[in-house]
């Protein structure tokens, strides 16, 4: 006969046995799920998000093709609300105040590179029809709404492009976009409100194919071997600003959505 601490025992790893199992399988399951995968909007999900498009915009998540989905409503919420134009605001803040220590030369010669798409003119709306990059990007779709001609400006960038003219820097445009565009780019510019650019570069049929990194900094040699001296750079994506023939100064201001990827 089992003596009452032996039968005390038995129940004690009994009830353990019976409850570790659904123990851990709840803690699995916990484990494995990624933030929001339930549908619901956690905080845990708007963390995760946050901590993402940080990743992006520091360029250690690298290149990539869609947003991760459990993101499109933080990514939406991000670029219709109040921060993006915050945070585009000081970026220009910065560069301004960076622009006025230059000691520009008054010869022409000190050039401030600007990109064109999400950096003087915003494509907001194309995004947002577009599942704000949780579509893979398709240069045929976004060339039909570059045709129509219909960006606007970013308020920040346009003040700081009127403010470098004031202070007399040479303004160039470096864009990934066609030199068939040309003209749309051109007119949706001036529609837009900018003015006064030295230059319009645009990917010719030699460039097609090279990367957005090694397509711009072709350019920008080309101009310092012409004697310009590049003293500021504004734009998006890294692309926009790394590789050979950098700026003295690069600002990278917000990325929209599908615009981390390198085209």
């Amino acid at each position: 006969m089992a003596s009452p601490r032996g039968l005390s025992i038995s129940f004690i790893v009994l009830t353990l046995f019976t409850f570790l199992p659904n123990h851990a399988i709840s803690l699995r399951t916990s484990f494995i799920k990624l933030p929001g995968s339930d549908g619901s909007r956690s905080s845990a999900a708007d963390t995760y998000c946050e901590s993402w498009r940080l990743a992006a915009e520091t360029n250690n998540a690298g290149t990539w093709d869609v947003i991760p989905s459990v993101c499109v409503d933080s990514v939406a919420g991000y670029l219709n609300g109040d921060q993006y134009g915050s945070d585009y605001g000081v970026i220009a803040d910065y560069a301004l105040a960076f622009a006025k220590t230059v000691q520009v030369s008054g010869d022409g010669k000190d050039v401030w590179i600007f990109d064109i798409d999400e950096t003087l003119l915003t494509n907001l709306d194309y995004y947002r029809a577009h599942g704000y990059g949780s579509e893979p990007f398709e240069s045929n779709s976004f060339n039909e709404w570059v045709v129509g001609g219909t960006a606007p400006a970013f308020e920040a960038s346009l003040r700081l492009y009127n403010a470098l003219k004031k202070l007399d820097f040479t303004i160039v445009l470096l864009t990934g976009r066609d030199e068939h565009q040309r003209s749309v780019t051109e007119t949706n510019l001036r529609d837009a409100g900018y003015s006064g650019w030295e230059r319009l570069l645009l990917r010719g049929p030699e460039d097609q194919g090279k990367s957005a990194t090694n397509y711009k900094s072709e350019q920008r040699s080309k101009l310092i071997g012409e004697g310009f001296k590049i003293r500021g750079n504004t734009g998006d994506q890294w692309s926009d600003l790394l590789g050979f023939a950098v700026a003295d100064r690069s600002f990278k201001v917000p990325t929209q959505c599908t615009t981390f990827l390198d085209h």
